[in-house]
């Protein structure tokens, strides 16, 4: 593959916030400026990105799918690799990391289940001490995507944006407990407004601040765009379950939207 695998471990990586490898990338991928956000141009393939440092066992490695695409079959793949990036040549990298990458080298990957990697989704993985990789997306629940990671040697996030994803972004972990990514329209839908300050986040997306009730079961742990969302999607509050019948912004004007103002 002309890529060298890190056999020694390092001292632990400083505490810097995760960007995608400049150089080590699929052959359809562009990265903005910043390294944050991966978009892959054309086909349902060549779209592997790398983390462009080692990542711990427990750290979250969060991002949010900025765009989907149609007529493709299955989406977003996540995963580890002991492959390091820098000794990586990118014309090298198979199409796919499952099932690819990981004949090719030490990569554990696997695909979010349907419909669990959606436009404006915030996705969070990590591996645990004990090989797992786990990955919740928003609020939802924890999912095991698998075992037998190894864990002795450094690893590096990969992910792959295949199918139907078509753009992701990765958000900054390190400025807070909370990731802290740039605000992105994803859709026609109102956009909530400025980031928030620390231990005012959204619990979905961890940056707008929670400015929205849900009626009648008055939690209010939202942004106003994370809310309809979940109204919009399944108007069942993340936190109790119970039915939505509408939304009460707190910031701004007095403001009252149901289901039927869409």
């Amino acid at each position: 593959m002309g890529a060298q695998l890190c056999s020694e471990a390092k001292a632990e990586a400083p505490r810097v916030a995760l960007r995608f490898h400049a150089e080590a990338k699929g052959a359809q991928v562009r990265l903005d400026a910043r390294g944050c956000t991966a978009h892959r141009r054309a086909t349902f393939h060549d779209g592997i990105v790398f983390s462009q440092r080692p990542v711990r066992p427990g750290e979250r490695v969060v991002l949010r799918v900025l765009r989907q695409e149609g007529g493709w079959c299955g989406g977003l793949r996540v995963g580890f690799t002991r492959l390091d990036p820098a000794r990586v040549s990118a014309p090298s990298l198979p199409p796919f990391v499952c099932p690819d990458l990981e004949q090719q080298s030490p990569t554990w990957a696997a695909v979010l289940p349907d419909g669990c990697a959606l436009a404006g989704d915030v996705v969070s993985f990590w591996v645990d001490p004990r090989g797992r990789l786990f990955a919740r997306v928003n609020a939802g629940r924890r999912l095991l995507l698998r075992k037998g990671v190894l864990t002795g040697a450094p690893l590096w996030a990969v992910m792959d944006v295949y199918g139907t994803t078509k753009a992701i972004e990765l958000l900054d972990t390190t400025a807070s407990r909370f990731p802290t990514p740039v605000p992105t329209v994803l859709s026609e839908e109102a956009v909530p407004g400025s980031e928030a300050t620390p231990g005012e986040e959204c619990v979905i997306c961890f940056y707008h601040a929670a400015n929205t009730c849900l009626v009648p079961c008055g939690h209010a742990h939202f942004c106003s765009y994370c809310a309809w969302r979940v109204l919009t999607d399944t108007a069942k509050c993340p936190v109790c379950r119970w039915q939505i019948e509408a939304l009460a912004v707190e910031q701004g004007p007095p403001a009252l939207l149901t289901g039927e103002d869409s």
